[in-house]
């Protein structure tokens, strides 16, 4: 028997299953949401048109308070609270039950909906059903749970018992909804893409290896779905999105989590401009959608999402707060020093190059900025600049020094991609693929039209959109080790292991 369970709700579990009353019915109640309940009482000087009408409610007790013949219980559903009055005038058959009532069961209850003589909207009992007993009490006088980590580990609880998580999640399913809305309204389509890709690519991460036993071969849970996105813009679909999961075998923090959702889209005649455009817009509407404005608060700081965002080129922004050239290869190598960047021997220049970029630039990107033109030798599937071919056609947008988004303008050359695949694999890095993938190229050898492309990462932009301080909180169900293992990683070095390779 679990440690949860405590032994007096155990007891009354047991008297009513000898009293030949289930305790947990198949069967629940017809009831109505306690939202539109609240609204049609109207108020105290205007009583509304339900005062007076027998309803039906169905949730979770969130107190008891007994004055005798008189007790008031809270009940909770997923739309608001409302409070319920057990009388013992009412309810003289049921009321010897009532002491097998708890703080947590979950209760449909039957009655008048009137008020208190303090106009506290109240219904009335005149039928109490027990629709589940709860065994294991609630948090300490309905506080919340207050230990960081039982949030995470019991979100079932969290969100019952924590006032505004179920706000957040809430609007992370609105934030979801109205950017399918959004795209679909622009004639993109909605497809799904594979999960288990025989070659890990799309993004520079290290993948989760799984084995088909039937097909004895090696699979990776998918890091991205670009590529197989961009095969449909080859078969004609011209404008698709998904909305998916991912999986990156990377660190845990505050910004990470191992599966995450991202939205990526792709637009045929498009650019990484019109990425931009796709991106305040989508951003824009969305604080619009949630707040009613364009301003949004996160970490203390007001941030103003209405388009245009500001743009700054990636050479300018490292010359800015490094003091030297991007591709002066002496001067990174002494910043990097300066900075404590780990130097690797078999790292290259343009991957130095980065991780000095952020290690001093990214502090300083509070934004809503588009980061653009970022190094061709780190943007294999990038569209190379024609004004300068150091550097590609791509942005990533920073707010709140975080990366949410990464765009380019996609490399359609099947030859140039190939070129580029063999060079990746070439270099034997564990977050770069270690093969071609000869099905890609395959597909843009029939012709891939000038193509725009764009990943968003929903869970970061959700944290923004809520104020959330770390994506475990727009996550209901964070990776975390086991809870008899050893300590979790929240709150240790491990937290911080990768915060490259963004989920954008």
């Amino acid at each position: 028997m679990s440690e949860l369970i405590h032994p007096d709700r155990k007891k009354k579990l047991d008297a009513i299953r000898s009293a030949g009353r289930d305790p947990f019915p198949a069967r629940g109640v017809e009831a109505e949401a306690v939202e539109r309940l609240q609204a049609g009482a109207g108020t105290v000087e205007e009583p509304g048109p339900l005062i007076g009408e027998t309803v039906t409610v169905a949730g979770r007790i969130t107190s008891l308070r007994d004055f005798g013949k008189l007790i008031f219980a809270p009940v909770q559903d997923r739309t608001g609270r409302i409070q319920v009055g057990l009388q013992k005038a009412k309810l003289a058959d049921w009321w010897p039950q009532r002491k097998e009532l708890d703080g947590g069961d979950l209760v449909g209850i039957r009655g008048e909906l009137g008020r208190t003589q303090k106009g506290e909207v109240t219904v009335w009992a005149h039928e109490v059903h027990l629709l589940a007993k709860s065994l294991a009490p609630p948090p300490e006088k309905w506080h919340g749970l207050v230990d960081v980590e039982q949030r995470y580990r019991r979100r079932y609880v969290d969100l019952w018992a924590s006032e505004g998580v179920r706000d957040v999640f809430i609007a992370r399913s609105r934030i979801l909804s109205h950017t399918r809305r959004f795209f679909e309204a622009r004639g993109f389509l909605e497809v799904e893409t594979p999960t288990l890709h025989p070659v890990a690519g799309g993004a520079t991460a290290r993948p989760f290896v799984t084995h088909h036993n039937t097909l004895d071969m090696e699979l990776y849970l998918r890091i991205a779905p670009e590529l197989y996105l961009k095969r449909l813009i080859v078969g004609g679909l011209e404008r698709v999105f998904e909305i998916s999961r991912n999986f990156r075998n990377e660190g845990i923090s505050t910004r990470h989590n191992p599966e995450f959702t991202m939205l990526e889209l792709y637009q045929a005649q498009g650019d990484y401009r019109h990425m931009m455009e796709l991106t305040e817009s989508l951003l824009e509407s969305l604080a619009l959608e949630l707040h009613g404005t364009t301003k949004v608060e996160f970490s203390g700081t007001t941030y103003d999402l209405a388009a245009p965002f500001q743009r700054a080129r990636y050479s300018d922004l490292f010359r800015r707060h490094n003091g030297c050239e991007v591709d002066d290869v002496e001067a990174v190598r002494k910043r990097a020093k300066e900075l404590h960047v780990r130097i690797d021997p078999e790292l290259g220049p343009w991957k130095l190059a980065d991780l000095v970029f952020e290690a001093s630039v990214e502090e300083h990107l509070e934004g809503p900025i588009f980061v653009t033109h970022h190094p061709i030798a780190i943007s294999p599937l990038t569209k190379v600049d024609p004004e300068d071919a150091r550097f590609g056609e791509r942005f990533e947008l920073y707010i709140a020094k975080m990366e949410l988004a990464n765009a380019f303008s996609e490399l359609n050359d099947p030859i140039e991609q190939e070129r580029r695949f063999v060079e990746q694999v070439a270099d034997k890095d564990p977050e770069t693929p270690g093969e071609v993938d000869i099905d890609y190229v395959q597909a843009l050898e029939y012709g891939m039209p000038p193509t725009g492309g764009l990943g968003i990462g929903m869970d970061r932009l959700a944290m923004v959109l809520t104020n959330q301080p770390s994506i475990r909180d727009v996550l209901l169900f964070p990776t975390m080790r086991p809870q008899h293992g050893d300590q979790d990683p929240a709150g240790t070095p491990a937290e911080a292991a990768t915060e490259g390779a963004g989920e954008a």
